[in-house]
């Protein structure tokens, strides 16, 4: 027996900011110029394609860089202001490649400088087809955002890589009107995907806020004008998941305001096929609306978009199928089909977007689409769409005015996650990103991914696809595919207007909720041991946090103990029951092992040293491990 395994992990942002600070003052005390410049590869270490390169002018001039494209098109371009220092972040280079940067001055001075970049890893996945012309897509990346079986990455218009990720930030990516982008952290709080919140950074990699909800975040976010973000996550001992929104301080990381759908909604009535008492509503969208002052969310468990008042929270509208709810809501709150076009309800949908003229569009899964379990319709006789409604808030009226994906059948069927883009009027994204096969054929599962985890079907075949689509006036101008389930598209450039490299250490902003201790004593004998092998026990400490990983079987009962300096003793049960999660719109935390456990432990609410013990078997082991709060 050995002491457990311990490492301290710094937040993401003190990294970053000795990283910065090492390279800054490598140039301070160089003598770097255009023609010696100082080239820092991934400065900030989770953007790979990314540069940094530093150098000094006797006088002020703009700086125009040009990353060189394979091809002519695929050039990159971006000019910096006037000033005699420059750093300027270079984006758009290729993996394993011996890239070539043009430095152009103001004043016509030049210097091309060589990039070589390593291969891409494994879990990058590379685009198997492409269909679009570089005159449509100029300097647009597609940034496909993690589900299953790829990071993070941004495609030009050949299908090339020109960006990625390292990190595993999850779900949506969005830019900010600052021109930041908003991402999910990699940080899981609790399975199968919640994690700590969002980062507000640059395609370079910099971070510059952390949000932290106490709670944790999930599946979406929406920049309102002044700033502030609403944001979803819900209560974390609540016993329900993804059923409340909030509205976040940009500047403070505080919660100004909160939604929660559990008193607005009946959580036991027309249910999808993949709804249950704990994921009741599963909200995986959220939009405002500042013509009528509403929220409009996404309710895959539900097959609903529903629509509430900003102000008090209460329902004004439904869409979706009205079988299996109550006649008064019914009556109420739902649309009546009309017009003598096409129409079909949407089901397990994603991604709801309400248009300038009052429209609504939204990503259609169509998994079961049913809410009759006699009338399900197997994944592969199914088929996914993005649709745009028409709705008459007075007449209660809903007219479908236009589909794509309906014709394409069980080959762009998605189950699950998945997006749709209004641009404008006629030009449209369909995102189809969760697209599996087993054996060759339309898997029946919600993700292949769970079944090729069960012993019976380790044998099958499983691939994975994601059709990215782009239409005008009905004509297909841009198709991607990618053999990877991917969460959500979204076409961006790599900078925005007036991009410059933003400098200083990033802000942590809100904090974690407390973690619930048991007054549950097992009884155990006091052992003087280290805690055994067979657990691979070990510790990962952050600033805010901690984290207890081991080995346990199921069912085994298991507790945490924090023995405090002033001698008092904190209990914190180890979950160590398998779950299944019926929705797993993100699969990178999933585990080969399911006896391998995660139990974190928040530093909020604790001050001072902490001796770290394990019960089990009936025993208190010691780990060696004291964490400091």
């Amino acid at each position: 027996m050995n002491m457990v395994k311990y490492e301290r992990i710094p937040h993401i942002i003190t990294r970053q900011n000795e990283l910065e600070k090492a390279f800054l003052d490598k140039f301070e005390t160089g003598n770097y110029t255009l023609d010696n410049p100082l080239i820092v590869l991934n400065p900030y270490e989770i953007a790979p394609l990314t540069a940094m390169i530093l150098f000094n002018t006797p006088v002020a001039c703009e700086t125009t860089i040009v990353v060189k494209g394979k091809k002519h098109p695929g050039d990159i371009r971006h000019t910096f202001p006037c000033t005699t220092k420059h750093i300027l972040p270079v984006f758009g280079l290729y993996a394993d490649y011996e890239n070539s940067v043009d430095i152009i001055l103001s004043n016509s001075e030049r210097n091309t400088i060589q990039i070589k970049t390593d291969p891409l890893p494994s879990d990058v996945a590379v685009a198997t087809s492409i269909k679009t012309t570089p005159e449509y897509m100029g300097n647009n990346m597609m940034l496909l955002t993690t589900a299953m079986r790829s990071k993070p990455a941004g495609y030009d218009y050949a299908g090339d890589i020109r960006w990625y990720s390292n990190t595993n930030f999850n779900f949506d990516l969005k830019r900010m009107p600052n021109g930041h982008l908003l991402v999910g952290t990699e940080r899981l709080v609790k399975m199968p995907y919640f994690t700590s919140g969002l980062y507000e950074m640059s395609f370079s990699g910099k971070i510059y806020k952390e949000y932290v909800l106490p709670s944790g975040y999930h599946h979406d976010q929406f920049v309102m004008e002044d700033g502030n973000i609403l944001v979803l996550t819900f209560d974390f001992y609540s016993g329900t998941v993804e059923d409340t929104c909030v509205l976040l301080d940009h500047k403070t990381g505080e919660i100004l305001k909160k939604w929660d759908f559990k008193t607005i909604l009946p959580q036991d009535v027309a249910g999808s096929g993949s709804q249950d008492e704990h994921d009741w509503f599963h909200n995986n969208a959220v939009w405002y609306d500042k013509k009528t002052n509403t929220l409009t969310l996404s309710g895959r468990h539900q097959d609903a978009i529903i629509n509430l008042d900003y102000e008090t929270g209460n329902l004004n509208w439904i869409i979706g199928d009205p079988e299996g709810w109550p006649q008064d809501m019914v009556d109420n709150y739902f649309f009546t089909p009309v017009g003598d076009g096409d129409f079909d309800w949407q089901y397990e949908q994603h991604a709801c977007v309400v248009l300038p003229d009052g429209d609504i569009m939204v990503f259609d899964n169509g998994h079961f689409r049913s809410k009759n379990k006699e009338n399900y319709r197997a994944n592969k006789d199914n088929f996914s769409r993005g649709v745009r409604y028409r709705i008459d808030t007075d007449k209660m009226t809903i007219e479908q005015i236009w589909q794509y994906g309906k014709e394409r059948g069980a080959d762009f069927f998605s189950p699950y996650i998945c997006n749709v883009e209004y641009y404008n009027e006629g030009h449209y994204m369909v995102h189809s990103g969760g697209i599996g096969y087993e054996n060759g054929v339309t898997s029946e599962g919600i993700l292949a991914v769970r079944k090729a985890r069960l012993p019976e079907f380790k044998d099958n075949v499983y691939t994975f696809n994601s059709i990215t689509c782009e239409l005008v006036n009905d004509e297909l101008v841009y198709e991607l595919q990618v053999p990877a389930n991917c969460y959500r598209a979204e076409k961006l450039p790599l900078y925005y207007a007036n991009e410059i490299a933003e400098l200083g250490e990033g802000q942590k902003l809100g904090q974690f909720i407390k973690t619930q201790t048991t007054r549950m004593k097992i009884k155990a004998n006091e052992t003087g041991e280290f805690v055994p092998d067979h657990y691979e026990a070990k510790i990962i400490e952050e600033e805010d946090r901690f984290n207890f990983n081991g080995i346990f079987e199921s069912g085994d009962l298991a507790q945490i103990l924090l023995v405090h300096e002033s001698g008092d003793t904190l209990r914190y049960p180890i979950n160590t029951v398998a779950q299944d999660f019926k929705a797993m719109c993100v699969g990178t935390f999933q585990k080969a092992d399911p006896r391998n456990v995660d139990t974190f432990i928040n530093k909020t609410g604790l001050s001072g040293k902490y001796q770290v013990k394990l019960i089990a078997d009936e025993r208190v082991y010691e780990t060696g491990v004291t964490i400091q709060a």
